[in-house]
């Protein structure tokens, strides 16, 4: 099997044009159906989203600014980015924004217990993406649009490399690279700034799998901590987001 080193590699790699070409060769225009923000008969929303993610999410949602960032355009750090600062955990907790991926995890006699490797959106009473809203006409909006994850804002398409990671989706090149999961919004016509735009993403988005996935096995220690234990790319945390000590 292919290392995970050697995969992002491959993912770093990546050519924008040609993804961008894959997806107009497809094309696609959201619809704002809500299909991929909501409940799938019994299963809940699942959608990943990374220990950062959860916080630009939790920034927004109670209205706050984002930090500052660095010239190179990445986040400028207090050495403390690991825990919500108290204000943002007062008006928006981080369960409020992720729960723990459900898979790994069971139900026993004091409650969840179990090990997982990852963060999934929180979701509602109904299984629904808890930021998903929607009109009386049926038209869905996310309250946090300008801020979703990149699961999110690349769906439905992802890239299968052919390495470690799985394919999902029928494949829409040639070479089985760009994939597309079933969405009503596919076969619609797409402009070239936006495919490209769209594929910047895609690209965002796989090398950060692999990249959280790296530092995830890097993190990785077994614990005995009761209760659920979510293993990610900053340690093991509680699924309040807090660390394990």
């Amino acid at each position: 099997m292919e290392s995970l080193e050697s995969e992002l590699e491959r993912a770093r790699a990546l050519d924008v044009d040609d993804i961008a070409a894959s997806i107009r060769e497809i094309g696609f225009e959201c619809t704002r159906c809500g299909a991929c923000c909501k409940a799938e008969a019994d299963d809940p929303h699942t959608a990943t989203v990374f220990p950062d993610e959860v916080r630009e999410i939790q920034r927004a949602a109670a209205g706050m600014e984002a930090p500052e960032t660095a010239g190179d355009g990445d986040t400028a750090t207090t050495g403390d980015e690991t825990e919500p600062n108290a204000e943002t955990a007062e008006s928006y907790d981080w369960r409020d924004v992720a729960r723990p991926m459900p898979y790994g995890i069971s139900e026993g006699p004091e409650g969840p217990t179990g090990e997982t490797f990852e963060w999934a959106l929180a979701t509602d009473h109904c299984g629904d993406c808890t930021f998903y809203e929607e009109a009386e006409d049926g038209t869905g909006a996310c309250t946090v649009h300008d801020d979703r994850p990149l699961v999110c804002q690349t769906y439905p398409f992802s890239v299968a490399l052919g390495g470690t990671s799985q394919p999902m989706g029928e494949a829409v090149d040639d070479d089985g690279v760009v994939r597309a999961h079933e969405c009503e919004g596919l076969g619609r016509d797409i402009s070239e700034s936006e495919a490209r735009e769209l594929a910047a993403a895609l690209k965002r988005r796989t090398v950060r799998e692999i990249e959280e996935a790296i530092a995830v096995r890097d993190e990785y220690e077994p614990t005995d901590a009761d209760g659920v234990v979510v293993h990610d790319s900053e340690g093991a945390k509680r699924p309040d987001g807090t660390r394990v000590e």
